[in-house]
């Protein structure tokens, strides 16, 4: 892990907690002096975004929310604009997680708009990408990873690159108890590091953050963290209970 890039370590809750334990978790949370030198993201589910964001408003936990649509309001019923979260107090969306890939089709394209418009409305995007189990045994890591970050970022200025945090998240690693070896996971992230750098430059590449995500918990964030090019993680499970979630920092 680079010194000039702060880990950021953020609690993806899925579909998980109502408000009420929602607001319960946060406040155990706030009575815990947190850590400085990590950022900590909490990512409940919409329902309770404007009930959390109202406890973490002086705090130095961050806010993000799970998805988001495109377009800034119309006729798209179910949905959530940017400028709506960023109201709320919402500072980070998560985009194109493998779930939202697999269970409702979005697309690389569909999360360039996203990522756009998140970028335009002032938060910041967790854009995630990451490789099936079939595509990891053909050999396709790279190739897979490649294609979501550059069709992720296009059309992007180097100024705008710098600003999205990327989650590299194998997608057989994900709520399986599988996770990639640390050289694995810092392999992987040192190749899309290379990929940034051919779209924005080595500058943007050094600072950019990019964590890991996949059955990452506190037994084994340490090992992550020690790696030079993983800044953090997306975390689903060890993200759940106020203990686990600190015991994340502690690398």
């Amino acid at each position: 892990m680079s010194n000039t890039r702060k880990p950021i370590i953020a609690g993806n809750w899925k579909m998980h907690k109502t408000v009420f334990e929602a607001t319960d978790f946060v406040k155990e949370l706030l009575t815990f002096d947190v850590t400085k030198d990590v950022e900590l993201v909490v990512c409940p589910t919409f329902t309770s975004l404007e009930s959390v964001s109202a406890l973490l408003k002086d705090s130095s936990v961050n806010l993000g929310a799970q998805n988001v649509h495109f377009e800034s309001q119309g006729a798209f019923t179910g949905e959530i604009s940017p400028g709506m979260l960023k109201t709320i107090g919402v500072d980070y969306c998560i985009i194109g997680h493998s779930e939202r890939r697999q269970y409702f089709q979005e697309t690389d394209e569909l999360v360039n708009k996203k990522v756009k418009s998140v970028l335009e409305t002032g938060m910041y995007p967790i854009m995630c990408v990451g490789e099936t189990l079939t595509e990891r045994e053909n050999g396709d890591t790279e190739k897979v990873c490649k294609t979501q970050t550059v069709e992720g970022l296009k059309g992007l200025t180097a100024e705008e690159i710098q600003k999205v945090v990327i989650a590299y998240e194998p997608v057989w690693a994900i709520g399986t108890g599988k996770s990639a070896t640390k050289e694995d996971a810092n392999e992987t992230i040192g190749y899309i590091r290379s990929v940034v750098e051919q779209l924005a430059g080595a500058e943007v590449a050094s600072v950019i953050r990019i964590q890991y995500g996949g059955s990452v918990k506190p037994e084994n964030i340490a090992e992550y963290m020690s790696m030079e090019h993983i800044d953090g993680a997306l975390v689903g499970g060890a993200s759940l209970t106020v203990k686990s979630f600190l015991d994340l920092t502690k690398f």
